[in-house]
């Protein structure tokens, strides 16, 4: 068995081509991740693409006892991919709900219907890496802000509000 994968270090088309490395990892202490707290989900936004030149983003999804979660949607341009850290998560792989638990993972690629929810009576938590990293953090902070403000937006608005960010809900 191999555990090269598929991909070979060739394969990258925009290798490193130094020599001896060069100085330019990034390092974020935890108190200078951005929150997104919301009255039944915390969004950490670890890693956004302007964090990693674009190239995942990472976001930590806490979500208290019943906080439900998106419909049905798929996206054209990322993949996205869901780690349960703690709790129970619903998953939706497009075919079937599935009870997530820590440890567990799915991937869906561009064009994969998905959803998450948490249904159960406690807590959850779990790591959302999405690639390439486009900037998901706007996506819920326009949320964040519309239901603050208590706007209505009528069916036309919320599919041009989830085009832009895109997010199809089916």
């Amino acid at each position: 068995m191999s555990y090269l994968g598929t991909h070979s270090a060739a394969d990258n088309p925009n290798p490193f081509l130094g020599d001896t490395g060069e100085v330019s990892a990034v390092y974020r202490p935890a108190d200078s991740v951005e929150k997104l707290v919301r009255p039944a989900t915390t969004s950490s936004f670890v890693a956004p693409g302007e964090v990693t030149d674009g190239r995942f983003g990472l976001f930590r999804w806490e979500m208290a006892p019943h906080a439900g979660g998106p419909a049905a949607h798929f996206h054209r341009t990322f993949s996205e991919s869901f780690y349960v850290v703690d709790g129970t998560v619903r998953l939706f792989n497009g075919d079937k709900w599935v009870d997530a638990t820590a440890g567990d993972f799915l991937f869906v690629p561009e064009g994969g219907v998905h959803a998450f929810r948490n249904d159960s009576d406690e807590p959850a938590d779990m790591l959302i890496l999405f690639s390439p990293g486009s900037p998901r953090e706007r996506y819920f902070q326009e949320l964040a802000e519309v239901a603050d403000s208590g706007l209505q937006l009528s069916p036309e608005e919320w599919k041009e509000l989830w085009a832009r960010h895109d997010q199809y809900v089916v």
